[in-house]
């Protein structure tokens, strides 16, 4: 059961990273190379494991080697993953921003392992701040563990913590 929503609420000058063509296949891939392992195409090749929780310790490590593949994959996917224009400065409400050049590449930690998360950077004229209007919206939800970027809810640099 799916739904569509309008979108008009889209923000010019945004775009993925990648398509959905190509993101499919990476996590295809993945997917393929993680069964082989689990379950060999070659009939002549045992089977690992003799007990149950032997063969939920492969298909655990089958998740592994393939979430953080889809979940990257998924985030290339978003519309917040790359801009044309950087907006408005979220420190001081400038105008005077303009986009770097370097896209950072930020180990996040999810539940599954780690995941890269490319990120355009900006930087404002006026006060001198810098942020990522591309991740923005593809932060690590707070679900009770430390992302590994250390770039807090808060923004860049803002620590994300009242003390």
């Amino acid at each position: 059961m799916g739904f569509e929503v309008e979108a008009s609420w889209r923000r010019p000058g945004m775009a993925a990273r990648t398509t959905r063509p190509a993101a499919r296949e990476r996590v295809r891939a993945a997917f393929g190379a993680a069964l082989d392992r689990l379950i060999p195409p070659d009939e002549a090749v045992a089977l690992k494991g003799a007990l149950f929780v032997d063969f939920e310790d492969q298909v655990e490590a089958l998740v592994r080697a393939v979430a953080p593949t889809a979940l990257e994959e998924r985030a290339a996917l978003a519309e917040e993953a790359r801009v044309d224009a950087a907006g408005r400065c979220p420190h001081c409400g400038s105008g005077r921003v303009y986009l770097e050049k370097q896209v950072t590449q930020p180990e996040r930690r999810s539940p599954h392992g780690p995941v890269v998360v490319p990120q355009q950077q900006a930087r404002c004229r006026a006060c001198g701040g810098s942020f990522s209007p591309s991740g923005a919206g593809l932060g690590v939800a707070e679900r009770g563990s430390v992302d590994g970027a250390g770039g807090g809810a808060g923004g860049a640099g803002d620590g994300g913590a009242d003390v």
